[in-house]
């Protein structure tokens, strides 16, 4: 029987990426919907690892199970490394979408000189009962432009270009995005104490 690992997110965009990132590992990979889990986490820390520990602890006690949260977020040089722990909070209007915090972000970058080089970084937490929270980081270097290109993906990516592949995070394939994201990066670092802790 394989062992059992609870994606602590509501997120779909990041539950498919999740599970191509630990497609490889002899898991059961569980949603929060797969187990009849309802739960919202304030995400009021102040780090990327305190609403990482956050999300992976609080799910980790109400499902019983082993459990991986991420925390990520987009930080600009020109905007002093906004929109950062705020990246999803980031536009003022109440019930943002993706779409109007990448507009809002535009205009905040407006009339700043470019390139505006930026970073996306991810913190993963994996928590489990009785077991102590451990971390792992990822970081993707890049450059926000000034017109949205590609589908794939969600956030900021339509508008993060990728200087290696010359193309948005939105225009890569989930193979390509699964070798360069912050995420990925993260997920990556996270699998060997993913071994330990689920004796894989």
């Amino acid at each position: 029987m394989k062992p059992k690992l609870l994606l602590a997110t509501n997120n779909p965009g990041k539950v498919a990426e999740m599970k191509a990132l630990l497609d490889g590992l002899p898991l059961d990979l569980l949603t929060p919907a797969d187990i009849g889990l309802t739960l919202e986490v304030a995400e009021d820390g102040q780090t990327y690892a305190e609403n990482a520990a956050r999300k992976a602890e609080a799910f980790a006690r109400a499902g019983g199970l082993a459990a991986l949260a991420d925390d990520s977020g987009l930080e600009v040089d020109a905007l002093d490394g906004r929109p950062g722990l705020h990246s999803h909070r980031f536009a003022p209007q109440a019930g943002a979408t993706d779409a109007d915090r990448r507009a809002y972000l535009l205009q905040q970058l407006a009339g700043k000189p470019r390139p505006w080089t930026a970073r996306f970084r991810a913190t993963v937490a994996v928590a489990a009962p009785g077991r102590e929270t451990r971390f792992a980081a990822g970081t993707c270097e890049g450059e926000i432009i000034p017109e949205e290109r590609g589908t794939n993906g969600f956030g900021y990516d339509p508008i993060f270009l990728v200087p290696e592949f010359g193309r948005t995070m939105a225009e890569l394939t989930m193979d390509e995005k699964n070798r360069l994201s912050h995420r990925a990066r993260a997920v990556q670092n996270a699998v060997p104490i993913l071994r330990e802790i689920l004796g894989l």
